[in-house]
């Protein structure tokens, strides 16, 4: 096993290129003959291609190690198979559940199981002893609303609970923030089924029944070391193997101590956990305080109270304006109660006792939920500052004594600025244990210098301190090297040799605990070129430096984006609101993820794994099924926008190519519908026909399942070139493409409203364009031609400062966004992209005193994913508010996303995307609900899979307004 692994850890640098070549072919030659034996040994899925490896390089942490391939297994029998078969073949096993780690721990050589895709069975729940039996792929909000009905619920919760694995958690012994009311994984795990390396399977509980040989002797020969050698008084200590679980005065609890090995030790085939009971009401005692360290050190005093909760943040990483009490820093502690009443009194005698700056109460479910989205989300959001730094995961999840906290912060802060750099601590102070992101510098040689020698310190400081290098996630690669700071050189070789007891071939997860990799070794960033990629967008957010005022404009950085927490991955029930990640809800599949898709890009600029540049099919592939809903770029809390890589991946895969018929065809919609509008009756009776529908069809690359649309007998401006238009021009009516040739009855019901606002319009001078179509199909020298022009035609409006009222959300979106990254280098972009207003916001602005008619029904159907993701819904909401529409669209995304749904392979995904959400939202709407669709392809969606019904904002308005307008 050694000798595999010092062959995987790559070529010297100066070997030669036969070198290189012959070394490539040889580890080629192992692969084929491992993937062969592997696929014929178990019933899962083996696949060694360079996409499934490229799409498991990495989890959240800042490491990259690249494992020969990837094996599925489908039960505890393929997994013992599949050991069997790497053992014969000398190569290691890595377990991986969602792949959210930040201490590298998910990553490998050799072979990853992914437990994820089968193995994922809630086998059984026992509601009277409060347990459930579980498979180690279960994602933990899965299991947590499966018992919830009863009143339960498993007490460890990670803030990546609606995509991490009981498995996972169990690796790593995962914490959460309600970890003050019950724990750590370790202490909710109550049986587990293991299999090692050398094939045993074992039952894991209390007591030396199922230890492996050696075990029982190894601890009875170390007592005094294992009774003397960790560090007390600390509710969060993960470093290390918890060896001290077997002392007979802890129980001698081999699953304890089983917990936290990080997949070092066997492979998790089932697992017996504990349930607790969920207080049926809560509500959120949130405090501001001067700083984080005031936070800390009030943090230990509110535990006497018994909150649920206790995290604390900075305003670092509060996102925009907010309603947050008077302070720098915030702790949030939760309370509950057997009714809404009881919980609010327990959170209101916690800030009476609190000796806060301000303090208030949030009862309300929809305000406990928005807090906790702001701490969730802030592994993300800490990875980029307000002036566009990038910050890392280097030094993570450290815990101290609860009391030593606010010590400790002030200590670490001294520390930061003693090294130069910055990070913003956030996370569970009750507990003592806190995260941070640090604006690390990966990517030059003297940056990972500092990082190695920050990490030595803050080291010996958290020791100073009575603390635990790890306090939730585990020691990994980013710490393991560290251990010895901890725990002293003995104990550490007692690691080593505990881990020979269980792995005695040290084929599990080699580099993390026993014997690690360097802390600086496998970075990440290593493979990404240095020098700026050449692109078409902008990136204006991407690759500032904010030491020497470079400003965006680099493809890797925007890759970098994506850290891994793995936020596009949840799905069912949790999903919640959000967009993000349509394909991955409807397939599962990590390629079809916002962060696979990320990786893939990641990999390609690497050229290591993937090998061929712009021209990938394993990227093409990915991408094929990312549906431009731009969620990702609201929805994942660093900003990764999918929809924009891929219009820049596409534009440099078929440059000088030909391509896709539906490129050619939907690509280029506007201009064939210009083309067709004289022509609409004919054919729109043409298409009519099957031969004809069929055949068009098939030249147009549209999916045979779909039908044509109809054209408009009349275009939208040609109907309103008949009409006196009133009053001052008060705002630019953009005529979209979608509203002008496909559905002018948008058009007519916003003139018929606008008019009774008193709001007058006029129409840009000759025909404009967002160029949106082009941009989806990755057309971009076109797309900038379309968009150049529409500023030539649109520039006397943008001189007289009138706002542009866009009908379609998909429009507004790109002229928004697309058109300003594609057209940096010409100021009309920014000032169009400024002057865009929906049709809520032109009202809400020009006629502030208009009330709208009561139409006084609820409503269902979808808010646009690009009215979601860049648009925001705040002025439609107040709109219908004001007109009696009552109730919530769904989220999600309707599935036809523009070309996307039409395009011949997609239907069946596009279907299954708006089964997601929108589709049972519209079926169990009762009699008389409003459909609400404002894009053109959420109600063409709705059209062809529900039977039609839905309507713009727009003409739900003018149908009430009275009298009607006979020309309407």
């Amino acid at each position: 096993m050694a000798e595999y692994t010092e062959r995987q850890g790559g070529t010297p640098a100066k070997a030669s290129a036969a070198t290189t070549g012959q070394a490539r072919d040889r580890a080629g030659d192992l692969a084929r003959g491992l993937a062969g034996d592997l696929a014929g040994a178990v019933r899962g899925d083996v696949d060694f291609s360079a996409a499934a490896r490229a799409l498991v390089t990495m989890d959240a942490s800042n490491y990259r190690r690249v494992p020969v391939g990837v094996v599925a297994p489908r039960d505890a029998d393929d997994i013992a198979a599949a050991l069997a078969v790497c053992r014969g073949h000398g190569v290691p096993v890595v377990p991986r559940g969602g792949g959210t780690s930040i201490a590298g721990n998910a990553t490998g050589i050799g072979v990853v199981l992914d437990l994820t895709r089968y193995f994922r069975s809630i086998v059984s729940v026992d509601t009277g002893a409060r347990t459930a039996v579980v498979q180690p792929g279960v994602v933990l909000d899965r299991l947590r609303d499966h018992v919830a009905p009863h009143g339960l619920t498993f007490g460890p919760d990670p803030s990546t609970h609606s995509r991490c694995t009981i498995g996972g958690m169990i690796g790593n012994n995962s914490c959460g923030s309600h970890s003050v009311a019950w724990g750590t994984t370790a202490d909710n795990v109550r049986e587990l089924s293991v299999t090692t390396y050398d094939g045993a399977a074992l039952r894991l509980g209390q007591g030396w029944d199922g230890a492996p040989a050696g075990l029982r002797s190894l601890v009875d020969d170390n007592l005094a070391l294992l009774r003397t050698g960790y560090p007390t008084g600390l509710p969060r200590r993960i470093s290390g193997y918890a060896i001290d679980a077997l002392l007979p005065e802890n129980g001698t609890d081999l699953a304890r101590a089983f917990c936290g090995s990080e997949g070092t030790l066997g492979v998790v085939t089932e697992a017996v956990v504990t349930l607790v009971d969920s207080p049926p009401a809560r509500a959120l005692a949130v405090l501001g305080y001067p700083d984080e360290s005031a936070a800390a050190e009030a943090a230990a005093g509110l535990l006497p109270y018994h909150p649920l909760t206790v995290e604390g943040m900075a305003d670092d990483l509060v996102p925009g304006p907010h309603d947050l009490p008077r302070g720098g820093a915030w702790l949030f502690v939760e309370t509950g109660g057997a009714t809404a009443a009881e919980a609010r009194a327990h959170a209101e005698r916690i800030v009476r006792a609190a000796d806060a700056l301000d303090g208030t109460v949030v009862a309300d479910p929809a305000g406990i939920r928005a807090l906790w989205r702001v701490r969730e989300d802030a592994s993300g959001t800490a990875t980029r500052s307000a002036d566009g730094g990038e910050a890392w995961p280097g030094w993570e999840d450290c815990a101290v004594p609860p009391a030593q906290l606010g010590a400790y912060l002030r200590d670490f802060r001294a520390l930061l600025a003693e090294h130069g750099l910055r990070g913003t601590p956030y996370g569970h102070f009750g507990d003592g244990c806190i995260h941070v992101r640090i604006d690390f510098d990966l990517l030059s040689t003297e940056g990972v210098r500092v990082f190695r020698r920050f990490s030595e310190d803050v080291a010996r400081l958290v020791v100073a301190h009575g603390g635990s290098l790890s306090g939730e996630h585990g020691d990994g690669l980013a710490r393991s090297e560290l251990l010895p700071t901890m725990y002293g050189d003995e104990l550490t070789a007692l690691f080593g040799r505990f881990k020979d007891v269980w792995d005695p071939a040290g084929g599990m997860n080699p580099g993390s605990i026993a014997r690690p990799a360097r802390l600086d070794e496998n970075l990440r960033f290593d493979v990404l070129p240095r020098e700026r990629v050449d692109v078409a967008f902008a990136y204006p957010h991407d690759g500032a430096d904010p030491h020497d005022g470079t400003v965006g404009g680099d493809f890797s950085a925007a890759v970098r984006r994506c850290v891994g927490v793995a936020k596009c991955r949840v799905e069912g029930p949790s999903s919640g609101p959000g967009v993000m990640c349509p394909s991955f809800r409807a397939t599962g599949d990590e390629q079809h993820s916002t962060r696979g898709r990320a990786r893939l890009l990641h990999e390609m600029l690497a050229g290591e794994v993937v090998t061929d540049g712009w021209r990938s099919t394993e990227v093409k592939d990915a991408l094929d099924l990312c549906l431009s809903c731009k969620g990702c770029r609201s929805d994942c809390p660093v900003g990764v926008d999918m929809a924009t890589y891929k219009a820049e991946f596409l534009h440099h895969h078929y440059e000088g190519r030909r391509r896709p018929a539906a490129h050619y065809a939907m690509g280029r919609l506007p201009r064939w519908l210009r083309a067709a509008a004289p022509f609409a009756g004919a054919l729109n009776a043409a298409v009519r026909l099957p031969g004809a529908a069929a055949l068009a069809k098939r030249l147009g690359g549209i999916a045979p399942e779909r039908s044509i649309p109809r054209l408009a007998p009349q275009t939208f401006t040609r109907w309103l070139r008949g009409r006196e238009v009133s009053g001052t021009p008060a705002v630019v009516l953009w005529p979209d493409t979608f509203t002008e040739h496909l559905s002018p009855s948008v058009g007519k019901a916003a003139v018929r409203v606008l008019d009774a606002a008193g709001v007058g319009f006029t129409l840009p001078p000759g025909r404009v364009c967002c160029g949106l179509t082009y941009v989806s199909t990755g057309q971009l020298d076109q797309a900038r031609a379309v968009m150049r022009r529409t500023l030539d035609r649109l520039e006397p409006a943008l001189d007289r400062g009138l706002p542009v009222l866009v009908l379609e959300p998909s429009c507004a979106a790109a002229l928004r966004t697309d058109l300003p990254e594609l057209l940096a280098d010409d100021p009309r972009a920014a000032r169009l992209a400024a002057s865009v207003r929906t049709f809520a916001q032109t009202l809400e602005e020009c006629a502030p005193n208009w009330q709208p008619p009561r139409v006084d029904r609820p409503v269902a159907g979808q808010t646009h994913c690009h009215q979601h993701a860049v648009l925001g819904d705040a002025a439609e909401r107040r709109l219908r508010e004001r007109a009696g529409l009552t109730g919530e669209l769904s989220g999600g995304c309707c599935g036809l996303a523009g070309n996307f749904g039409f395009e011949k392979g997609h239907y069946d995904v596009s279907v299954a995307c708006a089964e997601d959400q929108l589709l049972p939202a519209v079926r169990s709407a009762p009699e008389g609900t409003e459909l609400l669709a404002d894009g053109y392809s959420c109600r063409t969606q709705l059209d062809q899979l529900a039977g039609g019904g839905a309507r713009h904002l727009a003409e739900v308005l003018a149908a009430a307004l009275e009298p009607v307008d006979a020309e309407a």
